[in-house]
């Protein structure tokens, strides 16, 4: 792997005691490949991102860029930031405001020959689309040119690793999507190997090739997009990514095979998907299975009733919230143009192509 973590944590000194932010966590990147850590506020995803650039110690485990150790706690190694080759885009871009795009660009290659740091400051503005703005001043530009200008700076002094820390948090919702699949483009045209921290499960989608969630410091899933969400690991996975609900469901053997009992009937060719649990494995077979809102289709030839309690309107669908007749509540994507209202009763079925169940939790009082 060209980046390797092995479990690293790190643990901060409060009052006496050592609390952990970030613990055991092992993850890999190969060159040219872009991670994303996503995880709820004080998860640990930007106390990871720092312990890699440098800027905080690991308490344990290590840390590697191409072979070369860059920190070993156990060995005591801590290379300082400056001397690891790593470029970092900030949440508030930090460019200097009396200086033109270019000129902030050139500001981290100022060792080059002058010659040789035009060439290169023109190449990154190619490649960021900003070759027409480098007179410019940044407050001239839009929130978004000014992330890329930011990009840009980082990238011209051709770092080993790219990190980002939020880079999109402060722009509306519509362009940062749009911009992280810019930022991925240009990412894998130069070939720069990147990891990035957000709260955004869109953006972590649109710009990671391995996408790892946190919670309470610890890595609960590292995978593609594909795989989080049609396989979660954990509980947590399941519940953080996407819009779903878990059901009271029983697996048990049918004429087909292995089925899950639902509140919807049974869904079949539950031993088809790898990793698909047994009814042997459980006690009884009592599970809760996972419905996706895209699990759940509208069909009003369905016995099965559901009453709209809520709707969103997502442009092209509405988000439903449904509950059933024996009280489940699931949630379902509809076509936007099926306009029925709050406490209106619909038929319901479940078209469930990737089964994922976990062991029943006891009801709570």
């Amino acid at each position: 792997m060209f980046l390797d973590l092995d479990d690293v944590a790190v643990r901060y000194a409060r009052a006496g005691n050592a609390r952990a932010a970030v613990e055991g966590i092992s993850l890999g990147l190969a060159a040219g490949q872009i991670g994303v850590l996503i995880g709820p506020s004080g998860c640990g995803k930007t106390s990871l991102l720092r312990a890699v650039a440098g800027l905080e110690r690991c308490s344990g485990g290590a840390v590697r860029i191409e072979g070369q150790v860059l920190s070993d706690a156990q060995a005591g190694v801590h290379l300082a930031p400056e001397a690891r080759r790593i470029g970092m885009v900030f949440q508030d871009y930090a460019l200097f405001p009396h200086l033109s795009v270019a000129e902030n660009i050139a500001f981290g290659i100022s060792a080059l020959p002058r010659a040789q740091r035009q060439q290169r400051v023109q190449q990154v503005l190619d490649l960021v689309g900003l070759a027409h703005a480098a007179q410019r001043a940044p407050h001239e530009l839009s929130g978004g040119q000014q992330q890329r200008v930011a990009l840009a700076r980082a990238l011209a002094p051709q770092p080993r690793l790219l990190l980002l820390d939020e880079p999109f948090s402060s722009l509306d919702v519509d362009l940062r999507e749009r911009l992280a699949q810019e930022v991925r483009a240009i990412l894998k045209e130069s070939g720069t190997t990147a990891l990035l921290v957000t709260h955004d499960q869109l953006e972590a989608f649109a710009i990671g090739d391995r996408i790892g969630v946190m919670n309470h410091g610890r890595l609960e899933q590292w995978d593609d997009a594909y795989t989080l969400y049609h396989r979660p690991v954990s509980r947590f996975v399941a519940e953080f990514i996407g819009h779903g609900v878990f059901a009271p469901a029983q697996i048990v053997n049918c004429a087909q095979g292995a089925c899950v009992v639902t509140p919807f009937g049974e869904i079949h060719d539950v031993t088809a998907a790898p990793g698909a649990p047994l009814p042997g494995n459980l006690p009884l077979g009592d599970c809760d299975v996972l419905l996706r809102a895209d699990d759940i289709v509208h069909d009003d030839a369905s016995p099965v009733r559901a009453l709209i309690e809520r709707k969103a309107f997502r442009g092209s669908e509405f988000l439903l919230t449904l509950r059933l007749q024996t009280g489940e509540r699931v949630l379902a994507h509809v076509p936007s143009h099926h306009d029925h209202q709050v406490g209106e009763w619909i038929g319901i079925r479940a078209e469930v192509d990737h089964v994922v169940t976990f062991p029943r939790l006891p009801a709570t009082a």
